[in-house]
């Protein structure tokens, strides 16, 4: 174990963090995202509550500050978001500027752009996110 670093984060998280460069995305997923199917690299956090992780990821991860760096999934049209959610990723990022929403496919859409998708056990629903990487200011 390294001393500083959560236990939370797995060999393969942290260096695929350290892999990530300056506009990078990683998706941190619930546990019923489609990860594999949309992303070739897809790494497990089975388990791990998603602001649990969020809140051992964010001293190593600096969010970008040139685009918005947090994205949640919006809800379906008719569907309503828990607030709890997104209220514990801001304090687990200790963020509070815009979280952008954005429609489901179109999340799809951009996950299989992304790094890599973390699959954690969040359970709640919409607790999909994607953090974009900045550099150190």
């Amino acid at each position: 174990m390294l001393k500083g670093i959560s236990p939370l984060i797995s060999p393969e998280l942290l260096k695929t963090l350290a892999e990530m460069g300056h506009g990078d995305e990683i998706v941190l997923s619930d546990a019923h995202f489609p990860a594999h199917s949309v992303n070739a690299r897809v790494l497990r956090a089975d388990g791990l509550a998603a602001d649990r992780l969020l809140a051992a990821i964010r001293p190593l991860f600096e969010l970008d500050a040139y685009a918005t760096p947090v994205v949640m999934m919006a809800p379906v049209p008719g569907d309503a978001l828990d607030p709890s959610v997104e209220a514990a990723y801001r304090r687990a990022l200790d963020y509070t500027g815009t979280i952008e929403q954005m429609e489901r496919y179109a999340f799809y859409d951009r996950a299989r752009k992304a790094f890599a998708v973390v699959v954690t056990g969040e359970t709640r629903k919409y607790g999909n996110v994607i953090l974009k990487k900045g550099v150190p200011s």
